[in-house]
């Protein structure tokens, strides 16, 4: 257990400079799951990070009763439910950690993953706190990870699951986009906003084919949160969260049950 990566990173470093910024299951999926258990792995976007109501016995994971995972167990009552996703983990988290629940009997299986790896918590703090060019710079060189080394690190976590739970469907969600741009917002310039949202699109597209190539569904949260973007009139994503610095950038309780919740029920 720890705490999340992007709480470690902007608390020491936000906190220092004293910066101030503003505004920056179909049916088939239920009759599977009641036949076998379900597992939620992954990070803290699948854990609830932002959503609030937080299991105390989950510590530093921050698991959420309003987190997909739950509402999804809540809403269709699997035979077994193991809520193993946690704040801040890796594809070697998940690998180390969260594949104890797996087995034969396992039906339907959730994750979100790759973000930690790519250094999700680096690039957002280097965005709010250093210039546009270095904004670029370090998504370039998140963009040359998710080519080189994310693929390899996802093919890895993704045969453990088939491995571990071999007649389970699998569920791999990506990550939504952060801003809605040409919109008046204060905080990050619109060359930030464009670059961060593409970043976003790019590690998608390379979960997406990674799943697709193990023959699992891949759920695409970018189509649900369309209109609820940072900036909009009705965001369901935190900006920094002076509050919790821990939730920033991540999803709201209605993030969780309007964005994350359809996409897994729809792709399971």
């Amino acid at each position: 257990m720890r705490r999340s990566r992007f709480a470690a990173y902007v608390t020491s470093l936000l906190l220092a400079t004293g910066l101030t910024l503003t505004g920056a299951a179909t049916a088939q999926a239920s009759s599977t799951a009641a036949t076998g258990g379900y597992v939620a792995l992954g990070d803290s976007y699948s854990s609830g990070v932002g959503a609030g109501s937080y299991i105390s016995s989950s510590g530093s994971c921050d698991r959420s009763t309003k987190a997909y995972p739950y509402l999804w167990n809540a809403a269709h009552s699997p035979s077994s439910f193991a809520f193993n996703a946690c704040s801040g983990a890796t594809t070697d988290d998940v690998l180390a950690g969260q594949l104890g629940s797996l087995d034969s009997s396992t039906a339907l299986v959730s994750i979100t993953i790759g973000g930690n790896d790519a250094g999700f918590a680096d690039v957002m703090t280097t965005c709010v706190l250093q210039s546009d060019s270095a904004c670029v710079s370090k998504i370039n060189a998140a963009k040359s990870y998710v080519d080189s080394t994310l693929p390899g690190k996802l093919d890895t976590v993704y045969d453990a699951i088939s491995a571990k739970a071999p007649s389970s469907e699998v569920v791999v969600l990506g990550y939504p986009r952060f801003y809605k741009l040409g919109q008046t917002c204060l905080g990050l310039s619109e060359t930030k906003r464009s670059a961060i949202n593409g970043a976003a699109d790019y590690i998608d597209n390379a979960i997406q084919k990674r799943a697709l190539d193990h023959d699992f569904v891949f759920g695409d949260v970018r189509t649900t949160f369309t209109g609820h973007e940072i900036c909009s009139s009705n965001s369901w994503l935190h900006s920094v969260n002076w509050l919790s610095i821990g939730e920033s950038y991540h999803p709201t309780a209605a993030g969780q049950s309007g964005g994350y919740l359809p996409a897994f029920t729809n792709a399971a």
